[in-house]
């Protein structure tokens, strides 16, 4: 719950190359308070059976940054690759599972406001936006 001295954070995740929510990516959370200030890992959680963290941990008081680190690879090696590659005219994803093996979104905050940040994903390409 945010208070005016505290912002919040959220996200889903949809893979767009099924249509779907994509579940079991891993998310580190990290902020600190100043462009100068050292990044501080906070914790993380895994996405749901809808695409959504709904247990990140709370963010300190005075954050004014923050990232969302998604492990993109371990959720693209685990999906058949037919079921991805089928939705697309695509070369093949890289030996790795994925071309993009993990994403990385860095975001600036104000106490009082919650901030909803939602993944777009495929295999060759991510979107993010700030959602409500």
């Amino acid at each position: 719950m945010s208070t005016a001295t505290t912002a919040s954070v959220s996200t889903h995740i949809l893979d767009t190359s099924i249509g779907r929510p994509a579940e079991g990516v891993a998310i580190t959370l990290t902020a600190r308070s100043g462009a100068d200030a050292d990044w501080v890992t906070l914790g993380g959680s895994k996405t749901d059976a809808d695409g959504r963290c709904k247990d990140l941990p709370a963010l300190p008081e005075g954050t004014t940054h923050v990232r969302l680190d998604f492990e993109t690879e371990t959720y693209f090696v685990s999906k058949s690759k037919t079921e991805a590659e089928a939705q697309q005219d695509a070369p093949r994803v890289r030996d790795s599972g994925a071309f993009f093996p993990e994403v990385a979104i860095t975001f600036a905050v104000v106490p009082g406001e919650h901030f909803h940040v939602p993944l777009l994903l495929n295999p060759f390409g991510y979107s993010v936006y700030r959602g409500s």
